[in-house]
């Protein structure tokens, strides 16, 4: 998110509003997520006069529930193939909210761009090679300030549609009822 701040500056300057949320905890021995963390901070006092930045730093099952239901857009970044799963983004495909996230875990089956939510980097979808931060970092802008950000702003109605798809087509196929029924098919009876 903050790879290249003044492009990053330059769309909110278009857009408008704009507010970002992190949340989450590094783990006592985890340099590198508190580093994150603290990069965050320092986003946030150099950014304070063009965007909202919020860190909830203690993130739990509660907040998480409030967060998956209450944002308008769901940012997921994670190194692939190291995504497990990304229920947080399922549940908020659950809520109507969209992912723009890199394609890892579920994501791979759930994206359907521009009517499910958006990719990071789509031209990597099916090789996994290590992530190159600039290029994500790239798709990421492009995609806010392309596509995202207009859609949201311009009217509402695509982006409500956009919602409405997350709902029908990822909360209908991604959800407890239907991994159940696979590990029984596959892992039981395969």
């Amino acid at each position: 998110m903050f790879t290249d701040v003044e492009r990053l500056e330059k769309i909110c300057g278009k857009a408008g509003r704009l507010q970002l949320v992190f949340a989450g905890k590094a783990h006592p021995k985890d340099e590198a997520g508190k580093q994150l963390i603290h990069r965050i901070f320092q986003m946030k006092e150099r950014l304070t006069n063009h965007i909202q930045l919020t860190y909830l730093a203690d993130y739990n099952l509660a907040m998480a529930r409030l967060l998956t239901s209450g944002v308008d857009l769901w940012v997921n970044t994670p190194q692939p193939p190291m995504e497990a799963s990304g229920t947080s983004g399922m549940k908020a495909a659950m809520n109507g909210i969209p992912s723009l996230s890199v394609l890892d875990g579920w994501w791979i089956e759930g994206l359907i761009g521009g009517v499910t939510g958006w990719s990071i980097g789509e031209e990597r979808r099916a090789v996994q090679k290590p992530r190159d931060i600039p290029y994500d970092a790239a798709c990421l802008y492009d995609k806010l300030e392309g596509e995202i950000i207009p859609l949201y702003y311009g009217g509402h109605d695509g982006y409500i549609d956009v919602m409405r798809h997350a709902i029908a087509l990822n909360g209908s196929f991604f959800n407890t009822q239907r991994m159940l029924q696979q590990y029984v098919a596959r892992a039981y009876f395969g």
